[in-house]
């Protein structure tokens, strides 16, 4: 029996090698489909960090290496002459709202309102496009665009007499409604209070229209859902516009609705973007029974991560603070979850083997949260987890060693450092902004980083995210040589943390994040190498060209090579 065993392995060996020496490029069933030849290529891959030619076959790398390697094995595949132009790995966005982003790409635009006056003609010109009785959604507004004053519905009631208004500051985390809003609503003066949130009154008690956090909610409630049609060209929108941009995947911090769009697409073929689609924390029990039901998907939607929230933004007061805002001596900011359920829901998912993804800003909030997730890893034991503390954005300096020794990764978006950094001072002082979107301190401490824009509070664009990690100037340009300069980093550890940073914080780095052989085929052709210019001239790249799964996406100039 052995000598049997012995002669059928020399057999079975023998004859996978004739078969593989028979396979030749040229003739094999699965050709090269696509090249690039000539490109300043930064892969991410640290045994082989630079190369100058990709080739893709079907929707993976075949090769990385020299243009001429590549050119050999090319056959009759399409190739494109890259002229000394930068590739880098597909950018990955960990942390965006993709859905409300598309819709937002159609909604009143207030982000670079500068006055009062100019807010309130743009919703004037806006409503009276629209019908009667539709809400007016979106607008993004920044009260520091004119000095810091809140606006109220007394600013919009005469130009939206018929039409309810519900429009959000940029950060998501304090909404204006009109009067008609609120009678919908039913908010009066005698509306109580809401945990966790803010309704701003005048001095005679009634409401202005603003609401914070948690009270933004008894709005919320009472506005129209979507029809799934709506969504549904939202995320179509939202695709095409980051394949502009070069990005190829996304973390969708949304809803289980923001799921069902997702999987519509994927169901329709007409998906563009890889989605990380995460779903509120509170919700553990049905995403544990989802994935056990049908797994955790695919390499265009994928599920497993749950979004909680600690407390709300600087911009407006709602950030936890371990002492008041500097501008706000009695006030230190909120928590919008207790932490006895804080801790209840990141235990019972970590528990059901799920990633715990939590939006911590202010310190109280970020040293709460790593307190749970020490507890939590302490208790159910060592395991690959990947704990995420989204924004990270104002830590207390003995925490920032906590990211590494916990494994919790920092998921930041460096855009909005540029542009907090116009007014952030004024708001906690001179000593708390020093480890304020602290990439640097965190690098160090061995953190893993994974960056992101926050869409649609901060546009996806990661060539201005790297611009704002490197420069940190602020959109103001008072800060030439940089916000908090000591929290610059350099443009490779940005990439870093737009690519393999941001796959690794999914448990998708064995697929993205870097190029190289067998790995997806999602990658980014840039007009200029990042590495060799001017950190200031980062802001004027332009991406060129996108290529998801081997499928060029988006093609800015249409570039064509000869073979």
């Amino acid at each position: 029996m052995t000598n049997l065993r012995a002669l059928f392995t020399t057999i079975l060996v023998a004859s996978l090698s004739i078969s593989c020496s028979m396979q030749k490029p040229a003739s094999s069933p699965n050709p090269v489909t696509l090249a690039v030849v000539n490109a300043r290529i930064w892969t991410g891959d640290a045994s082989r960090p630079w190369a100058d030619a990709i080739a893709v076959r079907g929707d993976r790398i075949a090769a990385v290496g020299s243009s001429a390697e590549v050119r050999k094995m090319s056959g009759a595949a399409r190739v494109i002459d890259a002229r000394g132009q930068m590739l880098v790995p597909g950018f990955n966005d960990s942390h965006i709202h993709f859905v409300d982003g598309g819709f937002r790409l159609a909604s009143v635009q207030l982000r670079d309102a500068k006055t009062p006056t100019e807010f309130t003609a743009r919703i004037k010109r806006f409503v009276a496009a629209q019908p009667k009785g539709v809400w007016i959604m979106g607008g993004d507004w920044d009260h520091e665009q004119w000095g810091g004053e809140l606006p109220t519905r007394a600013w919009i009631d005469s130009v939206t007499p018929d039409n309810p208004v519900w429009i959000n500051r940029l950060d998501g985390h304090m909404s204006l409604a009109n009067s008609a809003a609120l009678r919908a609503a039913g908010v009066t003066k005698a509306t109580p209070e809401v945990d966790g949130g803010t309704i701003v009154r005048d001095g005679a008690g009634e409401p202005t229209g603003i609401l914070k956090d948690n009270a933004m909610w008894l709005v919320d409630q009472k506005v129209p859902s979507p029809a799934p049609a709506q969504s549904d060209a939202a995320l179509q929108a939202a695709m095409r516009y980051v394949s502009e941009q070069g990005v190829t995947s996304v973390h969708n911090m949304g809803t289980w609705d923001d799921l069902a769009t997702f999987e519509r697409a994927h169901a329709a073929g007409s998906m563009i973007t890889r989605i990380y689609a995460v779903v509120p924390l509170a919700t553990w029990q049905r995403l544990r029974d989802t994935v056990a039901a049908r797994g955790r998907g695919d390499a265009w939607v994928r599920i497993g991560g749950l979004k909680g929230f600690v407390d709300g933004s600087l911009g407006s007061h709602t950030a936890a603070f371990l002492q008041p805002f500097t501008d706000a001596p009695r006030d230190s900011g909120l928590l919008v979850n207790t932490e006895q359920d804080l801790y209840t829901w990141t235990s019972s998912a970590d528990r059901a083997g799920l990633q715990v993804i939590v939006h911590a800003i202010g310190d109280r909030a970020i040293r709460m949260q790593l307190d749970i997730f020490a507890r939590v890893a302490r208790e159910d034991g060592t395991r690959d987890r990947r704990f995420r503390i989204e924004h990270a954005q104002h830590i207390a300096p003995p925490d920032i060693p906590r990211f590494a020794s916990l494994g919790v990764i920092a998921s930041m978006q460096p855009y909005h450092a540029i542009d907090d950094g116009r007014w952030a001072e004024r708001v906690i002082g001179p000593e708390r902004i020093r480890t304020t979107y602290a990439f640097r301190s965190l690098r160090d401490a061995g953190a893993r980083l994974a960056f992101g824009s926050d869409w649609f509070v901060a546009p996806p664009t990661p060539l201005e995210g790297i611009y704002a990690a490197v420069t940190r100037r602020t959109l103001d340009d008072r800060n030439p040589g940089g916000w908090v300069p000591e929290q610059k980093i350099t443009v490779e550890d940005a990439l870093r943390a737009y690519t393999i940073g941001g796959a690794y914080a999914s448990f998708d780095e064995k697929d993205k994040g870097t190029l190289e052989r067998g790995k997806l085929a999602d990658f980014v052709l840039i007009d200029r190498d990042l590495t060799r210019i001017a950190p200031e001239t980062i802001r004027d790249a332009k991406v060129l060209m996108t290529v998801v799964g081997g499928r060029v996406i988006y093609d800015r100039t249409a570039i064509q090579g000869g073979k």
